[in-house]
C-alpha cells in the first residue's frame, strides 16, 4: 500500500493554472530584446527573460505573415488554410473592392460604427476550448489596440473582445458579445480615458537622450515632443505610441481586479495585445529614439502588469505566455539617386492580363482585381461560358510570371492539389475558398510596387518588397514554470496546444500540433 502510495504520488500533476495571461507584441523583436536591455528595468522584460522558459525564435508556415494571420495561428494552433484569417482585409469579389475580414452586417457596433464579428474564424480558439470545457464558466475576454486583434485572440465564445476606436479612443467591442463590463463602461466615461485626454497628451522620451544609443545609425538625436491633436487621424497616431500599451495594461488590470478573475473553481483567460511597431511621425522610423522608447515604457507596462497580477490572484497561480506577431514592418529604404530599383505595377499588370485573355476568350473583363499580390479572376463569366477554370488560370499565371519583378506564381488549383513549385509551397498555407484569388504571386526583394489608382488604401499603397520575419521569442512564464532558454526553433502551431495541454482541456478543433516537450510535464 505504501508503495501504490508513493508512485501516485509521483504521477500526480499539478493542479491548473487559475488564470492565463496571453501578451502577444505585434512586430516584437528578439534582437531589439537585447539592444535596449540596458533601458529595461528588473521587473519587466528581464524578469520574463531569466524567469521564464524561453523560446529563442518563433516560425510560421506561411509567407506574408501579418498581426491577422499570426494571431490567429497562434490561438488557433492551425494555418490559415483551416482558420480561414491570412490577413486584415479581403478582396469582395462582387464589389471590386476590400473590406475588413471580420464585416459582419448582423451585429453593431458597441462604441463604435463598425459591424463586425469573429464568425470570420472557422475554427475554435485556446478561449473557445476553456469556455466549452468548463461549461461557459470560465471568463475570456481580451484588449488590443485593433478589432481584428482582439476578435482573433477572444474566439466565439468569448465574453468580451475589446478595442481602441479609431476615431473616438474609447474602448468598443461588438454586439456579437453579450458582456460589456461594466468596469470598461467606467472606463470610457471617466476622465481618465485617452478619449478624453488626447488633446493634453505629450509623447516625450522617458529616460534621457544620452540612454537611446543602441542603434549607431540614428542620424537625428533630438528630443521629440509628439502631441496628437484632434484631428480624425489621433487617435490612430495614439495607436501607433506607447500609450496604447499603457491603456491596454490599466483596463486588463481593472477589470482583473473588480471582476475577480482567477479567483474561482474554472480558469479565467486574458489575452493583450500590444504594439511595438514604428511611429509613422518619428523622423528615422526603424532606427528611431521614439521606437526604442517604446520598448522601454513597454516594459515598464509588462512590470506593472506582472505586479498587478502577483497582488491578486499570485503568479504561482497565473500562466503567462508572451508571443510574437514574427513580422516587422521597416520604414522605406534609404533613396539612393543612383540606385533605379525595378518597378513593378499591378494595375498594369491587371490591364495586360485582361488583354491577353480577351485575344484568347473574347472581349470580356475577365480580371476582376489585383489585391495583396493575388489576381481575382471574373468566375462568374467563366463559369456562364463553360471556361475551364484550371485552364484559364494557368494561361494566365504563364502570362503574368513573365512580368518584370515577378519571382514565381501558382494558381489556386495548383496550390489546392499540391501541383505548385516548391517555392510556392508556403502559399497553401495561406489559401481560403471564400476570400482567395485565382494567381499567386511573388514579387522579388527589393522591387518598387507602384499603384496608379486614384483611391488606395494602406493594403495597395506604394511600397518596396522586402521579407519581413524576424528572430521572434516565446516565453513561458509563472505557475512555477523552471527557468530554461531553448535555441531551436518553434512553429507557430504548438503554442496553442501547449497552453491547452497546461490547461488540461482539448486543443483547438484544427489544431494538430505536438505539445512543446519542455511543457509536458505540467
Amino acid at each position: 500500500m505504501l508503495t501504490i502510495s508513493s508512485v501516485q504520488a509521483q504521477i500526480e500533476s499539478p493542479e491548473t493554472p487559475k488564470l492565463v495571461i496571453s501578451i502577444t507584441v505585434d512586430q516584437l523583436r528578439g534582437d531589439y530584446l537585447n539592444f535596449f536591455q540596458s533601458n529595461f528595468s528588473e521587473k519587466g522584460f528581464r524578469r520574463l527573460l531569466s524567469e521564464g522558459l524561453v523560446y529563442q525564435n518563433l516560425v510560421f508556415d506561411f509567407p506574408q505573415v501579418n498581426d491577422a494571420s499570426a494571431l490567429a495561428t497562434i490561438f488557433t494552433g492551425a494555418n490559415p488554410f483551416y482558420s480561414g484569417i491570412g490577413s486584415n482585409l479581403k478582396y469582395i469579389r462582387e464589389k471590386g473592392l476590400t473590406g475588413s475580414i471580420f464585416a459582419d452586417d448582423s451585429y453593431l457596433g458597441n462604441y463604435t460604427q463598425e459591424k463586425l464579428s469573429p464568425l470570420a474564424l472557422r475554427v475554435s480558439t485556446i478561449g473557445d476550448e476553456l469556455k466549452n470545457a468548463s461549461q461557459g464558466k470560465s471568463d475570456v475576454y481580451s484588449f488590443a489596440p485593433n478589432a481584428n486583434q482582439a476578435l482573433i485572440t477572444a474566439g466565439r465564445s468569448a465574453n468580451g473582445a475589446f478595442w481602441v476606436e479609431d476615431y473616438s479612443g474609447k474602448w468598443a467591442t461588438s454586439t456579437y458579445y453579450k458582456d460589456f463590463h461594466w468596469i470598461v463602461d467606467q472606463i470610457n466615461r471617466s476622465d481618465t480615458s485617452y478619449s478624453r485626454r488626447i488633446s493634453n497628451l505629450v509623447w516625450k522620451p522617458l529616460l534621457p537622450l544620452a540612454n537611446y544609443k543602441s542603434f549607431p545609425y540614428t542620424s537625428n538625436i533630438y528630443s521629440y515632443q509628439h502631441t496628437f491633436g484632434t484631428s480624425k487621424d489621433s487617435y490612430l497616431l495614439l495607436k501607433e505610441s506607447p500609450f496604447v500599451n499603457d491603456d491596454v495594461t490599466n483596463t486588463a488590470l481593472a477589470l482583473i481586479d473588480k471582476a475577480a478573475l482567477g479567483k474561482r473553481v474554472f480558469p479565467d483567460f486574458v489575452s493583450l495585445t500590444f504594439y511595438a511597431g514604428n511611429y509613422s511621425k518619428s523622423l528615422d522610423k526603424a532606427y528611431s529614439i521614439e521606437l526604442q522608447d517604446t520598448y522601454c515604457r513597454l516594459d515598464r507596462d509588462i512590470a506593472r502588469l506582472l505586479e498587478g497580477i502577483d497582488r491578486t490572484v499570485g503568479l504561482k497561480n497565473t500562466l503567462v505566455f508572451l508571443t510574437s506577431t514574427g513580422y516587422y514592418l521597416a520604414e522605406e529604404p534609404y533613396n539612393d539617386p543612383n540606385s533605379q530599383p525595378i518597378t513593378f505595377y499591378p494595375n498594369r499588370c491587371e490591364s495586360l492580363l485582361n488583354m491577353y485573355l480577351m485575344a484568347i476568350y473574347g472581349r470580356e473583363q475577365w480580371v476582376e482585381g489585383f489585391f495583396n499580390n493575388q489576381i481575382y479572376l471574373n468566375r462568374k463569366l467563366i463559369e456562364s461560358k463553360n471556361i475551364n477554370l484550371k485552364e484559364i488560370q494557368q494561361k494566365a499565371a504563364e502570362f503574368v510570371v513573365q512580368f518584370t519583378g515577378v519571382q514565381d506564381v501558382a494558381t489556386y488549383y495548383q496550390l489546392l492539389f499540391g501541383e505548385e513549385n516548391s517555392s510556392m509551397s508556403g502559399y497553401r498555407n495561406l489559401l481560403n475558398r471564400e476570400t482567395s484569388g485565382d494567381i499567386f504571386i511573388e514579387l522579388q526583394p527589393g522591387i518598387k510596387v507602384v499603384n496608379e489608382k486614384e483611391i488606395v488604401t494602406s493594403a495597395t499603397k506604394d511600397y518596396r518588397v522586402r521579407n519581413t520575419s524576424v528572430v521572434s521569442p516565446v516565453i513561458f512564464f509563472g505557475f512555477d514554470i523552471k527557468p530554461q532558454k531553448v535555441g531551436r526553433a518553434i512553429n507557430a502551431c504548438e503554442i496553442a496546444p501547449t497552453v491547452s495541454h497546461i490547461l488540461r482541456i482539448r486543443s483547438p478543433n484544427a489544431s494538430s500540433a505536438n505539445v512543446l516537450n519542455e511543457l509536458i510535464r505540467y
